[in-house]
Formats: structure tokens, C-alpha cells, sequence
């Protein structure tokens, strides 16, 4: 798999070009470029890297394909999508959804009161502004200033208490009332990891019974001409868009008979997220069974066909698809550190005058070692390292006998891989997977990756370079947290195969693509790593820049972010070394020089060059 199955994940954003993975857009700067740019800056450890363009493309491609579908089924109403905040709240990236989705219109979503008042103060004017999840009465009352403050802002409704209150705010003050939203509980529930978001038993929404009663109360208020929208969610990352065709026939029964029960001011059904993209490397474990296009234009035509059915007029209809959007804008790129084969090199060798028949055996394989006897060859390997096992264990060979045994003989293999690479045997393949190689990178995956570690879910992974060789070394992923759990472990349904490098005389990074979504908000501070330094790269016709620097936070902003008083610390530091008593006072103020240093950098390491 030299191309790491771009052509699967990547929606042609990505190329191979000259052994270096390129952005496939406009003057088509490569990651290797970027990331050395970047450390020439003296940067070390992890950095996320966001492209912008990415971000205008889903966005272009979104209601590009809604239309084409409104078109092509003489649909009456339009299409409109939000994005939802909490699938990536950092500054540089709600910049880039909403600097991009502008021309579009496109608007955001909120969940909380924090991203209720973000949503507030970056939503661009003309663009929808939508609030799910649970509320209380100052959140319902910010909903009220904001469609005061001009926002066209929809309250979406959990449960008849939000509706009481947004009632008697309404009643108590003489704000405008922003439109109202009833998410509906649909009987039917999605797939995947996320599939409990729908169904009978889901967290939110309200039942038959509650939006009667919804209607009834909202009636009696004379609010009635603001209940504009009906919303469902059946699940992120839908894996499969059958149940999404059931979703769409329920809810639009339920838009249909509200219409016709007197909700004239209804006009919009919401259908949430779940809109999928790819993860997966290989054909085999694909995640998703449908495309963009199928999906809008399934969509389109099911809500069409039951409101012709009914004869109701065609709703607008809004999305809230947020990683579909972003997911594919972020890159994280990790150095590695060390290779645990490493030790194994021929220069580590300690060849004695007079050696064990068996070594010299070995020594004479690896040396002339050739296409034609290298199946032989290995085999004869492998049993003398057997052999030499038995012998130390009984006594009779040293210590460096032994290590010779383990170098020589990982030597043969690696070189019967090399030359049987073209046409493998399913003995070497095994081979291959059990004599697993440990790569160690300069990151968290608790704190870049959460979702690897909570939910399984997987990431494309590839290095920068070395693309027009073939990766032969099965790959585990070790991080630098103090934590078994921080490894990317060698799957054989996934299997990820890298290159055999020599650190000592070149970096190696690996990329870590579609991170854009929910991996920064849910990162966690393992063993107090913090957020890579970022970056945004604008490319043009003709080369790129490297703009919005966050640097990651140093050691004593990680300390003073949990509770912990960072000048104490500090003096406390400064303080026990100026009146240590075993150093000079030059050394002294070298130490405090460094001290001082080292403080103030990020906790990732620095061995690299």
C-alpha cells in the first residue's frame, strides 16, 4: 500500500508527487516543506496544520450538491446548512467556517451558553443561527437578545419545560421572540458508534404526545406564527444511509400533519448531522456505503414525495453537518523519535576473534545473502537463532553472543524482505507482522487523537516522504505519555505499514489526517501534554504562508490552567537553586538560565534535530 489509500480518504486532496505527499491545490506545496519551514522556527513536538481551502470546499461542495438535487427534483424550497460548534471550537477554525462559508450564508450552531454567545458574535449577518441541547431560562433569554440583536436565531426545543420558559420570557419582556424549533423523537435511530443519538430511547426530542401538547401551549400563547422548524438527529458519522430514508419518511409525516393542524409559520425541517466521510485506508473497511450526492439527492426526494403526497408545500430544509466540514481541514504531523529496531544495526555488532560456529554461520548468510537463497537462507537463520537461544540459556554462549545472534539474524530478515518485497511470501508476510516495528512519536494520542482511544475510531495515517519506496516494516504507534493505552497498535484489518530510516542521519514524520473534528475540543491534558503548536497555510498560485502562530501553551501555563500557581512555582524553583551550596555562582546562573529556558517551552520533547 505505497499510497496509503489516498485515493480512498482523501476526496483528492491530497497527491503523491516526487515521493512526498503535496496538497493537490494550486501551486501544490508538500507537508515536508511546510513542517521543516515551521521547525526552522525552532518548533519541536507536534503541530497541527490547518488548510482553510478544505474547509470551502466541503462547504462549496455541500450546497452545490443540495441544489443540483433541488433542481433535478423540482423541489420548491431551499437548502441551507449550519455548522455546529461543537465539533471544533478553536478560534483559527470557527474563522475558517465562517470566512469561507460566507458567500454561502452558512451559519453555526450552538449548544451551550458559551457557544451561544460565540455563535453570537462570529456569525456573519444574513445567516442562520439554531440552538439545540438542554437550556435553562438565561439561555433561553440570550436566544431573545439575539434575535433582538438581529440574528435569524431558531431555540430548538428539548422538552416541554424549555417551551413553558421560553413562554414566560416572552410573556415577562418586550424582546423579540426568536422562531422556534421542536426536535422531534423519532422512532427510528441511526448507525454506527453514534447510532443512539435517534430512536425511542434517545436523549432528546419529544414524543407524539409532547408535540400535540407543544402545539396546544404554544397556541393558547398566540406563539404559534413562531414555530418555523422541526428538527431530528439520528447519529454522527451515519455509516449507513438506510436509516436515514426512514428518518426522512417520519419526520416529514410529522412536518406534514403539523401544517395541516394550523402551523401555517412552518417552514423548515431540520435533519441534523451525521454526514459521513472517510477514515479508513483500505477498501475492505470502509466506513460509509453512500456519497454526497446520494445523500442530498435522497433527501431532497423523499421530502418531496410525501409533502406531493400530503399536498404541503416544500420546507426549506437546513443541515447541521459539522465533520463532514472541518475534519479534513486539520493535520497533525508528528516527528519520530525512535525506532526499537534500532539497536539492531550491523554497526552494533561485537564480533569476537574466535565466535560460536552458529555466528559464524550467520555471518556468512547475511553476507551473502541474494533473490535466489534468501527463503533458504532466512530459514537457516531462524533455526540457528533457536539454537543460540538454547545455548545461552544453558550456559555455554555470552551475553554478546546472544546479541550478535539477535542483529544478524534481524538483518537476514530485513533483507529478505527487501528482496522478495515485489512478490511476498505469506511466510514473510507473517514474518513481517510478527517482527513488528515500535515507532515512537512526539505526541499525545490522548491529547490529539482522543477518539483512537475512546471510541476506536481510526485515522489516516502516512509519512511525509519516502513515498516511491515500499513501506515493508508493520508498524506500531508508541506516544510519548506515561500510559500503555497511548499506542496505535498493528492491526491485521488495518494494516499499516512504514519505512525503515535511519534517525540518526534524517528526520521522519508521519501525518495524521481528517483531525479536524471534535480531536482538539475533547483532547485531554494526559500527563499535562497540551495542544500542539498550529497553524493555518494559505496557498496561492504561487507558494504559501504560514499564518495565525498559537504556540502551545509552556510548562508553567499548563501547571497555572489547572489550579496551580505558576509564580510560586516558579520562585519556588529560583529559590532552592540560588542557595544550593555545591555549584559555583556561575554555575548557578547557567542552571537558572536554563531552568528559566526550559520552563517556558511546551512539555514535548526535543531530541530531534
Amino acid at each position: 500500500m505505497t499510497n496509503f489509500g489516498l485515493d480512498i480518504w482523501s476526496n483528492k486532496n491530497f497527491i503523491i508527487e516526487d515521493g512526498q505527499i503535496k496538497l493537490n491545490y494550486k501551486c501544490m506545496p508538500s507537508l515536508l516543506k511546510i513542517t521543516e519551514d515551521i521547525r526552522d522556527r525552532d518548533i519541536r513536538g507536534p503541530i497541527l496544520l490547518r488548510f482553510p481551502h478544505l474547509i470551502k470546499k466541503q462547504i462549496r461542495s455541500l450546497y452545490w450538491y443540495f441544489d443540483k438535487a433541488i433542481k433535478e427534483n423540482n423541489y420548491k424550497g431551499n437548502f441551507n446548512a449550519v455548522f455546529p460548534l461543537k465539533v471544533n471550537q478553536f478560534p483559527y477554525a470557527v474563522e475558517a467556517v465562517t470566512t469561507q462559508g460566507e458567500e454561502f450564508n452558512y451559519g453555526l450552531e450552538a449548544g451551550s451558553k458559551a457557544e451561544l454567545i460565540l455563535a453570537m458574535s462570529k456569525t456573519p449577518n444574513g445567516s442562520n443561527i439554531t440552538v439545540n441541547g438542554f437550556k435553562d431560562k438565561e439561555m433561553i433569554f440570550l436566544g431573545f437578545i439575539a434575535a433582538q440583536s438581529g440574528h435569524n436565531i431558531t431555540i430548538t426545543i428539548e422538552g416541554l419545560g424549555e417551551l413553558e420558559t421560553i413562554i414566560e420570557v416572552a410573556t415577562e419582556s418586550k424582546i423579540k421572540v426568536p422562531n422556534i424549533g421542536i426536535r422531534i423523537r423519532l422512532h427510528s435511530s441511526g448507525s454506527g458508534v453514534w447510532a443512539k443519538s435517534g430512536g425511542m430511547d434517545a436523549k432528546f426530542g419529544l414524543t407524539s404526545t409532547e408535540i400535540l401538547e407543544a402545539v396546544s401551549l404554544l397556541r393558547e400563547a398566540d406563539l404559534l406564527n413562531n414555530l418555523t422548524m422541526i428538527h431530528f438527529h439520528i447519529g454522527s458519522q451515519m455509516s449507513d444511509i438506510a436509516p436515514l430514508k426512514k428518518a426522512l419518511r417520519e419526520a416529514g409525516n410529522i412536518y406534514a400533519e403539523l401544517k395541516k393542524m394550523g402551523a401555517d409559520s412552518l417552514n423548515s425541517i431540520n435533519i441534523g448531522g451525521g454526514l459521513a466521510i472517510e477514515y479508513d485506508q483500505h477498501t475492505h473497511t470502509k466506513g460509509h456505503n453512500y456519497s454526497i450526492e446520494e445523500f442530498s439527492s435522497s433527501v431532497v426526494f423523499l421530502l418531496a414525495d410525501i409533502m406531493n403526497t400530503k399536498k404541503v408545500s416544500h420546507p426549506d430544509i437546513f443541515t447541521e453537518s459539522g465533520r463532514f466540514i472541518v475534519a479534513s481541514h486539520a493535520v497533525l504531523i508528528a516527528p519520530v523519535l525512535e525506532l526499537f529496531s534500532q539497536d539492531y544495526q550491523e554497526q552494533h555488532l561485537r564480533i569476537k576473534d574466535k565466535n560460536p560456529p552458529l555466528i559464524e554461520e550467520l555471518l556468512e548468510l547475511n553476507q551473502l545473502l541474494n533473490n535466489k537463497n534468501c527463503i533458504e537462507y532466512l530459514h537457516d537463520a531462524l533455526d540457528h537463532m533457536e539454537s543460540l537461544l538454547t545455548l545461552f540459556d544453558l550456559g555455554y554462549i555470552d551475553l554478546k553472543d546472544r546479541s550478535n545472534a539477535e542483529i544478524l539474524v534481524h538483518s537476514i530478515i530485513k533483507k529478505a524482505l527487501y528482496l522478495k518485497s515485489a512478490t511476498p511470501t505469506d511466510e514473510l508476510e507473517r514474518l513481517q507482522e510478527k517482527l513488528q516495528e515500535r515507532y515512537l512519536i512526539n505526541a499525545s494520542i490522548f491529547q490529539s487523537l482522543p477518539d483512537y482511544w475512546g471510541l476506536g475510531q481510526n485515522f489516516p495515517i502516512m509519512p511525509l516522504n519516502h513515498l516511491d519506496a515500499t513501506p515493508l516494516r508493520a508498524a506500531s504507534l508508541w506516544d510519548i505519555t506515561c500510559d500503555s493505552d497511548g499506542e496505535i497498535v498493528f492491526n491485521q484489518d488495518r494494516p499499516l505499514y512504514l519505512h525503515d530510516v535511519n534517525l540518526d542521519e534524517e528526520d521522519y514524520f508521519l501525518g495524521f489526517f481528517n483531525v479536524g473534528a471534535y480531536q482538539e475540543t475533547l483532547g485531554m491534558n494526559h500527563n499535562l501534554f497540551t495542544h500542539p503548536n498550529e497553524y493555518t497555510i494559505n496557498i496561492s498560485d504561487s507558494d504559501y504562508e504560514i499564518i495565525n502562530e498559537v504556540e502551545s501553551k509552556n510548562i508553567l501555563e499548563i501547571l497555572s490552567s489547572i489550579g496551580y500557581d505558576e509564580n510560586e512555582i516558579s520562585n519556588k524553583l529560583k529559590t532552592d537553586l540560588a542557595n544550593s551550596i555545591f555549584i559555583t555562582e556561575q554555575e548557578k546562573n547557567d542552571t537558572l538560565a536554563k531552568l528559566e529556558l526550559y520552563l517556558n517551552q511546551n512539555g514535548y520533547l526535543r531530541t530531534t534535530l
